[in-house]
């Protein structure tokens, strides 16, 4: 077994015990009306896009989301949370440095904290039981989205009956042969869309795409045809199932709670480098961490 398929079946816990540490950490993450940014990089970024979004859902205050190399260091933020599974990408390294000259209040939300990330940010909360020793970023990425998810009030049980069911169930029939995937989400699950994506290009070396849903049939919608994928992360738009279908493409309701059928998706990414012959462990062009020295950069 692959490590990341290891780590993708050790999620259901992850989650669970994510979601009774969110309480102790109560102090460090953000408190309902402040003016707070979520930033990563690669995977943690699409994490932060949904986590700004379900907070802002659930009442707790403005919040933006930016990859940390983008980060508008004009803009006032009341808190700015990291989330780094490494602890040691230089983008993210660099901006908590930069926050702490200006005083801006920071938390990383770290995987391994032996690393440089712990003198740079305010406030650390160590999730090292969902610690990786893959490169491609599955059980870290999710346990982070559900603890700042339970922080905000939005986790129940059922997400996690969700997660063991999206490990148990078949995939649909034939997705393993397919090259071309597209990955569609509304609000919180448009940044979890775009995850999917990633993964099956990191793990499968696959053509994927990812929108929100209303904007797929404004231009994407072309690239569908028979052979193809369209996978919806969450409930879609009405009538949207048929116009795909339409267009000869298989269309994958989603059924389950969105960071759920996410899992489905890490599986499927699993099957299709595995029906490829490619090593998930071994992604091509990728490190477990971005790493900028002089003159050269090591690719995520």
């Amino acid at each position: 077994m692959s490590h990341v398929a290891y780590e993708l079946g050790t999620q259901p816990a992850c989650w669970e015990r994510a979601a009774e540490l969110a309480p102790e950490h109560r102090a460090v993450l953000p408190r309902p009306g402040e003016r707070t940014a979520i930033v990563g990089c690669g995977t943690s970024y699409y994490m932060a896009q949904a986590a700004a979004v379900l907070r802002e859902e659930a009442g707790q205050g403005e919040t933006d989301a930016f990859p940390a190399s983008e980060f508008p260091r004009h803009r006032r933020y009341d808190r700015v949370v990291a989330l780094t599974r490494s602890g040691t990408t230089t983008e993210v390294l660099d901006l908590l440095a930069g926050l702490r000259e200006a005083g801006v209040p920071t938390t990383a939300v770290i995987g391994d904290p032996a690393t440089p990330v712990i003198t740079l940010a305010d406030a650390l909360v160590v999730l090292d039981f969902a610690d990786e020793q893959s490169v491609v970023q599955t059980r870290f990425a999710t346990t982070a989205l559900t603890l700042l998810r339970a922080h905000v009030g939005l986790h129940s049980p059922s997400v996690i009956a969700d997660a063991r069911a999206a490990l148990a169930e078949p995939l649909p029939a034939e997705l393993e042969t397919r090259g071309q995937f597209t990955f569609l989400g509304r609000g919180w699950s448009v940044g979890l869309a775009n995850e999917a994506a990633l993964k099956m290009r990191e793990a499968a070396l696959a053509w994927a795409e990812s929108y929100p849903a209303m904007e797929y049939r404004h231009g994407p919608i072309s690239v569908s045809a028979p052979g193809t994928v369209t996978w919806s992360i969450g409930d879609a738009p009405e009538g949207l199932a048929e116009q795909v279908r339409g267009t000869g493409a298989q269309w994958v309701a989603g059924h389950l709670d969105p960071l759920a059928e996410l899992v489905r998706v890490h599986r499927l990414a699993i099957a299709v480098a595995a029906h490829q012959g490619l090593d998930p462990d071994v992604p091509r062009n990728l490190t477990r961490s971005v790493i900028l020295t002089t003159g050269e950069e090591a690719v995520r």
